[in-house]
């Protein structure tokens, strides 16, 4: 009797560096601050990006760049939402993609507004 040999295969996911999407909302209707445990009323920014960890770099980025506030980041999932007043939410969005970009070597989809 001849042993059966299993092929072992390892799979790792690399996530590529990446904004996956850098978006503003200057206007947001009804109670979606509310909706998302954010307090205030302004202009929304958000953020997608991978590696997750590196949403605390963008936090970063963004809350020097504007007197903006940090509503939400994850470095688990790579979400950040940002809020303020719409000039300032959208210096800290582009901000913390231009940081991502120049520094850390990152490719970033359009700054995208509704």
């Amino acid at each position: 009797m001849t042993a059966v040999q299993k092929q072992r295969m390892i799979q790792e996911y690399v996530p590529g560096k990446q904004v996956t999407m850098a978006h503003i909302i200057p206007n947001p209707q009804g109670n979606l601050h509310e909706r998302l445990g954010i307090d205030g009323n302004g202009a929304l920014g958000i953020m997608t990006i991978t590696p997750s960890e590196a949403a605390i770099i963008a936090a970063d980025s963004a809350a020097k760049s504007g007197d903006i506030e940090i509503g939400f980041v994850d470095r688990f999932t790579g979400s950040l939402v940002i809020t303020g007043n719409i000039a300032d939410v959208e210096a800290a969005i582009r901000a913390a993609v231009e940081t991502l970009v120049t520094i850390l070597g990152f490719s970033a989809a359009e700054v995208t507004r509704s």
